[in-house]
């Protein structure tokens, strides 16, 4: 219970506090504007979040440093329609979509390799809100070994509200966790410390 009272408070309190601590070495900007991409904010060394990027952001991350765009919205949400909008302009586009009701440490799993590897980074990781990208977000931090409050933290400063937060707890507490972990160390990531 404090736990999430303390998340809740966290979340209230963020639009009054400096943006999150992340490194801003990744080759990308610090800050957009945000009628272009919405929620926008440096996560991790050559990763953002994000909310849904307008047409006209969308032609300019390549010149903005990205490389790869992950896009977690799905096909009834016009999803589709962004995969030659991005491809045409050089980068590469992950489709993985997810939903309060479909996220799964799997989508975790297939996150981290998306992020892994050479010349995947500098990625824009997006949703609708940066919602579903901040839950995902702090599973993605589990599966690497963080606990339960260095996850959620670090989903509530990529932009998962509390909303998500008893989707997130629910896929933390089981036995999943391990092989979570195992998975991803099965996989030999590389994508460092993030």
């Amino acid at each position: 219970m404090a736990h999430r009272l303390a998340l809740a408070l966290s979340f209230l309190l963020a639009p009054a506090l400096p943006g999150p601590a992340a490194a801003r070495d990744g080759g990308i900007p610090a800050a957009v504007d945000g009628r272009l991409i919405p929620g926008y904010r440096v996560i991790a060394p050559g990763v953002a979040a994000a909310g849904q990027p307008t047409a006209e952001a969308l032609g300019k991350l390549k010149e903005m440093g990205f490389r790869t765009v992950v896009n977690l919205r799905t096909e009834q949400e016009g999803a589709a329609q962004e995969r030659p909008l991005v491809e045409a302009r050089g980068l590469r586009y992950v489709p993985l979509p997810v939903s309060p009701g479909t996220l799964s440490l799997a989508d975790a799993v297939a996150l981290d390799k998306a992020l892994s590897g050479k010349g995947r980074r500098p990625a824009l990781l997006h949703c609708a809100s940066a919602n579903r990208v901040g839950a995902l977000w702090a599973l993605v931090q589990a599966c690497r070994g963080k606990s339960l409050r260095e996850a959620t933290e670090a989903g509530v400063a990529a932009g998962m509200r509390p909303t998500m937060l008893p989707v997130v707890e629910r896929l933390l507490s089981g036995g999943s966790l391990a092989s979570c972990r195992r998975s991803r160390g099965a996989a030999g990531s590389t994508s460092g410390k993030s």
